[in-house]
């Protein structure tokens, strides 16, 4: 068997920490281990590991792993997607980072996770992701978004109008600082922080959520994941902001946007008895107050 880790360069502590206990676990397996070489390069000036493998892009991680661990938060977790991609390798994160509503289990779990990987009695939990069609070489080759694409202003002054088309029908010209077009994963994202309901993972759906609209009225709006949503933009500024989950660029104002499913799918591993609801009532705090 052979895992891979991924990580973000210039972790905490307590990710250096996790990082240790899961390679010491694979490593009594006899397990092979790849690691992503940013965050091997890291690591290696407080862990020791002898003959490591590496990765750095997508060609050279596909089909080289049966399972990725994501140490981090889900900015961390969301990164994994341009590595993944169409790989069909199941990703399993172990959260360090403080919220988290993207499967994954905590630092304590480490040694029960590895076995569980071992025996292979992990579930696998198929979430969708955004694909992006637009002008320019922007964003590479990594067009896809696991939690949401986001279009906002680039100053801190004027609005942006945005011509929001879904098949070809007009759907409304959102005056606002800006729009995101989520995942029901990404409902518990930035999303839910500017009003969006909160969707059900399995749910065949993306969400509009207008951010600080003008307009009172401008609700957000739940369509079918088949749909193709097209983005227009104006704005006084020659730029406006796009951004793919964690990553972000300055696009112009001419530029307009194709949004739609992509046509494959990421895959989490997950422990029996973990599940969506029991992670919102966790990270939500629900059923504190003692009048529930």
């Amino acid at each position: 068997m052979r895992i891979a880790i991924y990580g973000r360069p210039n972790s905490g502590d307590v990710s250096i920490e996790a990082v240790n206990t899961l390679v010491k676990k694979l490593t009594s397996a006899q397990v092979e281990i790849v690691f992503y070489d940013a965050f091997y390069k890291f690591i290696s000036k407080k862990i020791k590991i002898s003959s490591p493998q590496t990765f750095s892009s997508h060609n050279e991680i596909n089909k080289r792993a049966d399972l990725l661990f994501s140490i981090g938060g889900d900015g961390t977790l969301l990164e994994t997607v341009c590595y993944i991609r169409d790989s069909g390798i199941p990703v399993m994160g172990i959260n360090t980072g403080r919220l988290g509503f993207i499967p994954a289990v905590s630092v304590d779990e480490i040694e029960k996770v590895v076995d569980a990987v071992l025996k292979k009695t992990y579930s696998l939990d198929k979430r969708f992701l955004l694909e992006l069609k637009m002008k320019g070489n922007y964003f590479s080759d990594c067009r896809y978004a696991l939690n949401d694409i986001t279009v906002q202003k680039t100053d801190s002054s004027s609005m942006v109008t945005i011509h929001a088309s879904i098949n070809s029908n007009f759907l409304n010209s959102y005056w606002a600082d800006g729009l995101i077009v989520s995942t029901p994963t990404g409902s518990t994202a930035y999303s839910m922080s500017c009003g969006g309901p909160i969707v059900m993972p399995n749910s065949d759906n993306f969400i509009l959520t207008p951010i600080a609209p003008h307009n009172l009225s401008m609700r957000p709006v739940v369509i079918s994941s088949n749909d193709t949503v097209k983005l227009e933009i104006e704005s006084r500024n020659p730029n406006y902001l796009i951004s793919l989950d964690s990553k972000s660029e300055s696009v112009p104002s001419s530029i307009a946007l194709e949004i739609k499913k992509a046509d494959f799918s990421i895959s989490f591993a997950k422990l029996q008895g973990h599940d969506f609801l029991s992670t919102l009532r966790n990270k939500l705090s629900w059923g504190i107050d003692k009048r529930n």
